[in-house]
This record gives structure tokens, sequence and C-alpha cells, in this order.
């Protein structure tokens, strides 16, 4: 440190930020990230409390409105939040609780004895990243009102008027001096909505969007739990008409679990803490894991069902293939990491949980024989397609080192090393791979040709997915290993050679189904590329338009449209539709949809991992009326039919 910077670091130096100015300062600390999860996290820090009413047993309505001006309202008719005088901190409840960190009813085991508002500080981070939030209190037959600008009180509390009403309502505007867009997604706030629902049995809860075009929902679920899985199961063969379903009380603990298996090969388990979508897991959904694999080996030994497979191991995946579940504990003291609750950590909960899922499930199996039987067999199958695709794993390993090394002999790689820098273009046909090798940059741009359609991977068992050649192809180049991380050879993203994966094919129908069955092989076993934004769709124009020597592109029908009404001589324009890649030289493929300059790329994210696996399975699976019914529902939103 020099000399004169040592001089200046002084007290003066130190800076004390007071109530709610860390939260302005730093609101990523405290919601996450300042985009449209942020945006939407302080919904969902408002819809917390009102939940946490819930669970106390005194709210059983929660109404949520977008108002036009992005404006949100969440009315709850809990007990309303306390108005009387706070000794202490010299002020009312209710402007402690909206104006200081750390102020709540969730500390003292008596106002709440479970909570998902742990930290105390979710309606006053509300506040302070608002530019005006007001609250209306209806409690002993008064109404009292508070407003608050960027989490500065307006004036104190007010007694406005009277009311046979109970609860409270909170109304804020997201301050656009600190997010990155204040434009809510009905569709996002209503997915956590229609989740809480579930989790809640009994409450009603109502999304209203008063925007122009706005729709509305209202979500209430008697059959809580249960009604998630069929839900979610709504499109798939089940192997048992209802699903299995388990509650217990055990150390102070509520364990709520609901289950069904299925007949396709994925497993999809989603777990909760005290209402919290615990998307990194934790201790209650590795409890639960483990608890599940020793009830069915449990059955499975105690019936002598592997006797004609005596050497074939069982493994947790093999006993959750084709499973549906939800995992739901509520419990007083939660320790999740982090602010947005991504896990969940409390060391006790594993065996609680392992416990209770071990004698519920082990006890419905004795009582069941028949769904017994036929989850079983289920899971032996597993074992024995895992055991076949290890098998073809070796063989496809052993065939690349015989061929002379670890790369196809169709891949048209780059010259740069940093994965970081490097893409991979996935193109349908030789004809479209030839003009793509031809105009790419060869120092960063990778070319995989793929011949056809690739394996419909949600129809096919894993051994059947190893053993395809195209996929086999693509798992090579990619260099990142395939199947699940914790295996042999598993998939790791570290490894992965290309951070741009970009699928590109034609813009046509045969297009779109090869761009869903390479989606849809990489949602299902490779997730981590989506989830880590390693995936990409090409944009390639649909459209060259030509009137003298102007030219130009359009990627879509409005583009085209613009373009004519801007030239004046419209008798002398020429217009080509483009149906294929092939039908484009190398540097007009290059220019518009390959140069990082001029291309313009979507993005593969997930923003509902629900409706994603719902979508996957209804278009992709076995079962056809599902499918019937989206295709008879959206033909009259389709544009461009190739025939």
């Amino acid at each position: 440190m020099s000399e004169s910077n040592a001089a200046s670091y002084t007290s003066d130096s130190i800076k004390t930020l007071k109530g709610l100015e860390a939260v302005r300062k730093r609101p990523a600390m405290y919601i996450g990230s300042t985009g449209s999860s942020g945006l939407h996290h302080l919904v969902y820090e408002v819809v917390d409390n009102s939940i946490d009413e819930a669970l106390a047993g005194f709210c059983n309505r929660v109404d949520v409105t977008i108002h036009p001006d992005n404006s949100i309202s969440v009315l709850d008719n809990g007990r309303g939040i306390p108005v009387d005088y706070h000794a202490e901190e010299k002020m009312s409840a209710l402007e402690l609780v909206l104006s200081t960190l750390h102020a709540g009813g969730k500390f003292d085991n008596s106002s709440y004895k479970v909570s998902g508002g742990l930290h105390g500080v979710g309606v006053s981070c509300v506040n302070a990243l608002s530019t005006v939030l007001k609250v209306h209190v209806y409690r002993d037959g008064q109404i009292y009102f508070m407003e608050f600008h960027r989490g500065a009180a307006v004036d104190d509390i007010k007694t406005i008027g009277t009311t046979d009403l109970r609860g409270t309502k909170v109304t804020f505007t997201p301050d656009p001096e600190i997010f990155e867009t204040t434009e809510y997604s009905f569709d996002i706030l209503s997915k956590r909505l229609r989740e809480l629902a579930f989790l809640n049995k009994g409450i009603t809860i109502t999304i209203t969007d008063e925007r122009p075009d706005g729709k509305s929902h209202e979500y209430c679920y008697p059959g809580g739990l249960v009604s998630y899985i069929q839900y979610l199961d709504e499109n798939k063969t089940t192997l048992h008409p209802q699903p299995l379903y388990f509650f217990q009380v055990k150390d102070g603990v509520e364990i709520e679990i609901a289950m069904q298996y299925n007949d396709t090969y994925n497993e999809l388990i989603f777990s909760f803490a005290n209402n919290i979508n615990t998307i990194d897991g934790g201790t209650h959904l590795s409890g639960f894991k483990k608890g599940l694999t020793r009830a069915i080996n449990t059955y499975i030994s105690q019936n002598n069902l592997l006797k004609s497979n005596d050497k074939l191991e069982m493994k947790g995946e093999d006993l959750r293939e084709g499973l549906t579940c939800i995992v739901s504990v509520k419990l007083p003291n939660p320790q999740f990491e982090g602010q947005t609750k991504g896990k969940l950590g409390n060391s006790d909960i594993a065996g609680i949980v392992e416990g209770g899922i071990n004698d519920m499930l082990g006890t419905y199996l004795l009582e069941n024989p028949a769904i017994a039987r036929k989850i079983v067999d289920k899971c032996i199958n597993s074992a024995i397609a895992r055991e076949a695709a290890r098998k073809a794993r070796q063989l496809a390993r052993r065939k690349t080192v015989m061929d002379g090394g670890g790369l196809p002999g169709k891949l048209a790689d780059c010259s740069e090393k940093d994965p970081t820098k490097c893409e991979i273009f996935l193109v349908e046909g030789d004809s479209a791979g030839g003009s793509a090798k031809m105009g790419r940059d060869r120092t960063f741009q990778a070319i995989l040709p793929l011949k056809g359609k690739i394996l419909n991977v949600e129809k096919a068992r894993i051994d059947k997915v190893i053993s395809h050649e195209e996929i086999q192809v693509m798992v090579q180049a990619f260099g990142a290993g395939f199947g699940r991380p914790d295996e042999e050879d598993g998939f790791n993203a570290s490894k992965l050679r290309y951070h741009k994966i970009i699928i590109m094919t034609d813009a046509d129908i045969d297009g779109a189904h090869i761009r869903t069955l390479l989606l849809t092989f990489i949602y299902r076993h490779m997730p981590a590329l989506i989830e880590n934004g390693h995936v990409y769709i090409a944009q390639p124009p649909l459209y060259k338009l030509k009137c003298g020597k102007e030219e130009h592109y359009a990627f879509d029908e409005k583009e085209r449209d613009t373009i004519i009404e801007g030239w004046q001589d419209k008798k002398s324009i020429s217009i080509q539709r483009y149906k294929g890649l092939g039908e484009m030289n190398p540097d007009q493929l290059a220019e518009t949809t390959m140069n990082p300059a001029s291309r313009s790329l979507l993005k593969v994210h997930i923003e509902d991992s629900i409706e994603a696996d719902r979508i996957f399975t209804m278009l992709m699976g076995e079962e056809v009326e599902p499918r019937r019914k989206f295709i008879e529902t959206n033909a009259k939103l389709v544009k461009n039919l190739d025939v």
C-alpha cells in the first residue's frame, strides 16, 4: 500500500450502512440478483409471509394482483401484522417489521411453529427495493395504513377506517434504479403460486393480471401433494392408479411424501422445506433416497426376487427410474444455505426422513404385494438396462480407441483449446454441414454434421440411448462423458470441450423435429448443459429479399413485410424462402447464422422445470391423446407449414 493511501485510510473511511441502506447497496446479497429472478423474488417474500400465517392456522386465502403499472398487491386473510407500539424500539410493530432487518415474528417458536421466512429480512427487503410500498392492516375492526418510499416511512401509522375484515394487504412498486427489468411475468408468478397451493392443501391462492390482455388463475387443491403428483404424471402411463401418500410427525418435524411410478425412464423428484423449493436438495432429499433404497431392497431380499439375477446389484438410481415424487418437510428451525434457500442443511433431518420413509414404504409394500411386484419388476429391469448400458459404453470406448482417437471422424474441430472460447454447431445433414464447414471460423468454431433424426430418448431406455450411433458421436465430441455424474465415465461438466453448443437445423418441420429430439436428449441426459447456459439455437433467416442491387435477410414475416414496405419499386422485388441450410452459400450462412458479430442466437434455459418435464413428456412420450389435444389447440397458431 502506498504512503498516500495508508495516510488516507482513517476512521472516516469506515462506513456504516444504517437501516435498510445495506439492502439497497448490495441487493443481490438478499434476493439473489437484480435481474428477473430477483424481481419475482420480491413477490415470493411477501407471499411467504401470508403462507406462514396459513401454516399457523390463521389464513386460508391469498390474492395476488399485478397492476397495470407493474406494481404488485398481496392480500391475505390472516391475523394482520401487529400495529401496537413496540416499547424497546420506540415505533409501531408494523413500522419495525417493514423497516428493520431481522425483525419479525419468526424468531420465537410461539408465533410461528414453522416458517419459510426464517431470516426475517423478507418484507423489509421488499420495502427497501421498492419506490413505494403501501400496507393496509385489517385488525381489531380497524384499517391501519402506512406508506414508505424506498424503505423510509412517509408518516406514522394511521387509522383510516373500520372493517369486518382481517388480514394484511401489501402493495409495492419495484425500484427501476435497482432492477434490470420491472416487468413481471404472469407465468413465472403463477408457477410459484400453483406450487404453494399444492403444498398447502385447502388454501386458495389467486393471481390476477390487470395489464392489457391479462389473465387470472385460482388454485386450490384439497388433495395437496397427491394432486401435485397427479398433475405431474398427467401425460404418463402409471404403474399404479393412485399415488402413494405418507405422512408422519417425528421429533417436531412433519414429513409429507407423495410418490408414483410410471413407465418412463426418468426420475422426477422435487423437495421442499417449509414450502421453500430446495432446488439443490439437501438433507431431507438424501434421507428420502436412502430410505427408499433400504425399503425396496429389503422387500426384494425378503421375497427372494433376485433369484434369477443373483449377481445383479440394485443401486439407488435403479429404484428411482420412472418415479415421480414430492418430498416436503416442515420443521421449526430450518438451516438453509444462503438467503435464497436452495439447500436444506439440518443434519438431523436426514435420519428422520430416512427412517420415516423406510418404515412407511416398507409397510405399504408388504400390505400391497401386487403393486409392490410391479414396482420391483420396474426396478430390476432398470438395473439390467444399466448394466447393458455400462457394457455398451465400454464397447463404444474400445471402438473409439481402435479407430485411432477420441474424436469422431466427421467432426471438423477448431484449433482453439480454451473451452470457454469454443463453440460447436450440431448441423442437420451433410449438405448443410459442408456449407457450415466452409463458412465457419476455424479458430473457435467446430462443426458436427448429424445424419437424419436421432433416437427419441423419451421412449428409450439408457442402454438403447448409449448404443445409438449419432448419440455416441455427440458424446465423444462434447468430451464430458455420459450418464450420472457419480458413476464411472459419467457426465463431468469440467471436461466439456465447447462452452457453446449450437443446434442449427433447417427452418421446416423436419428441422423443428430434429431440434426437439436433440433438446430432449440434452434435457434428459445432460441437463447440466442447459442449467449452465451452454445450449443455444441458431436462427437462420427465413427469407432473402432483393430489390435491384439491395439485398436483405428477414428472420420472420414481420421483418420481411417491414423491409418490403421500405422499398418503393415493389415490382422488382424478389423473395426467396429458405427451407434448408443447404440452400445458402457458405458466405451467406456465415453472415446470417454463424458470425458472432451479425448472427442471432436463442439461449436455452428452463424457467419452470415442472412445465418443461410435462411438455417433453407430452410431445415425445408414448401417450398419443395429450399430444393430439396439444396439436388441435395450437394448430391455429402455425404460420409456416411445409407441405
